[in-house]
């Protein structure tokens, strides 16, 4: 393994150096750091049924392809500045695709005990490309849904031992162990060695032993952080999401004063990408999620055209990777009309920015008839919260779609799709 990820203080190094800092005209305050992304599902299949996340011609879901297309995307988000992704054994939610109670995406079996063969070839495959581009992976163990399936606390328990062996049999240098993702939410209260702190403190201690000293945490809900589970972490493991910006920010100032000297990685928010100055202000990671492209199997994980695209640009600025402007024609695109974004007959609608900040609101039409108006970033139409909007349901009928971008220069621009 080249790639040797190590902690000191608040910063993150890499082979002894602090992440950023080997790249000429580097900001200093971003060297440490490690801007990411959610990329979940990356070693994801359906036990149960297969078929509904079909993207071949026989009608199944290919769970090797589908890893393959994310390792040939690493590349690209390097170049840009991403240094790390996290990957879960028991995946995430294809919230607006298929019920995720109703998917068998454990690894782990009821016992906690085996570690299926596939997955584990998988996962291993997506360490070993990460390790040679010089990137680190966040492995995530438990998402409640699959957690789940495992039958009581020793099954918990069994199945952390067990992912966290993979990582010391492995001689990975470049991991992040995430025992739980959001293990305070609502939904892990059936499996309380998780939701409870201290449950969650002992399952952190067991895969710092398990795991041989690789550096573990633990994520909670958007905004949501346990002092005793944040002080048992290596790495303090945060979710954004949800939050506004100055929320956010706040957030961070309250973790921070519980562990003023080790390093904090937000690993999941929104496509909200004025979050990464929250990050070089703060002096912290953070995490892009982006539920539309990268978490619905099979997922498109390059730096698709729009959120991902400006986000990339974004953070790549940021770090000082320099980046050609954009010419303002490119700088505001209507997003899920394209063809192939459509999960299960609905579509989110939604206007994606460089700049989030040079936009008033968005007035959103439908065959000329104003469906809503969005004042604030991610700019959905219909927005639930920063990560997720109330889809649109297609009927198979041609529409016309138009954003009316209202900038707070006074100027407004048109965008506008046609779509079935």
């Amino acid at each position: 393994m080249s790639t040797h990820l190590q902690i000191s203080g608040r910063s993150l190094l890499i082979n002894g150096q602090p992440v950023y800092a080997e790249l000429p005209g580097s900001r200093p305050e971003i060297h440490g750091l490690l801007f990411n992304q959610r990329m979940i599902q990356g070693v994801f299949d359906d036990q149960r049924d297969r078929s509904r996340f079909s993207q071949s011609a026989d009608g199944l879901f290919d769970p090797e392809t589908h890893t393959d297309h994310l390792i040939e995307a690493l590349p690209q988000w390097y170049a840009y500045g991403l240094r790390a992704i996290t990957v879960g054994f028991q995946g995430g939610w294809p919230v607006g695709s298929v019920d995720v109670r109703d998917i068998d995406n454990n690894p782990f079996g009821s016992d906690g005990t085996r570690l299926d063969p596939a997955y584990a070839a998988r996962m291993d495959r997506i360490i070993r490309a990460a390790d040679r581009l010089g990137m680190v992976v966040i492995v995530s163990l438990l998402y409640w849904a699959q957690a789940a399936r495992l039958r009581d606390s020793q099954a918990i328990r069994s199945a952390v031992e067990t992912g966290s062996r993979f990582v010391r049999d492995g001689g990975y240098r470049n991991v992040i162990l995430e025992i739980a993702n959001e293990y305070n939410i609502d939904s892990f209260r059936c499996q309380p060695l998780v939701f409870e702190p201290e449950g969650m403190v002992e399952l952190i201690h067991l895969a710092q032993t398990a795991s041989g000293g690789c550096p573990v945490g633990a994520s909670g809900g958007g905004g949501m952080a346990d002092q005793k589970v944040t002080e048992a972490s290596d790495i303090v493991l945060i979710h954004g999401n949800g939050l506004t910006a100055g929320q956010y920010y706040h957030f961070i100032r309250k973790v921070r004063q519980w562990v003023p000297d080790r390093p904090i990685v937000c690993n999941e928010d929104s496509p909200c990408c004025t979050r990464v100055d929250v990050a070089a202000l703060t002096g912290t990671s953070w995490g892009y999620y982006n539920n539309y492209t990268k978490q619905i199997p099979p997922a498109d994980f390059s730096v698709t055209a729009g959120e991902d695209l400006f986000f990339a640009r974004r953070m790549a600025a940021a770090i000082g990777i320099p980046v050609e402007p954009l010419p303002e024609s490119e700088q505001y695109v209507l997003q899920g009309l394209e063809p192939h974004a459509v999960f299960n007959g609905h579509r989110a609608i939604r206007l994606a920015a460089e700049r989030p900040e040079t936009i008033r609101r968005v007035r959103f039409e439908l065959d000329g008839q104003l469906i809503d108006v969005s004042h604030d970033e991610p700019f959905f139409c219909l927005t639930e919260t920063t990560w997720l909007a109330t889809p649109w349901k297609t009927d198979g009928k041609p529409h016309h779609w138009r954003a009316i971008v209202e900038l707070a220069d006074g100027r407004s621009l048109i965008r506008e799709s046609d779509c079935l």
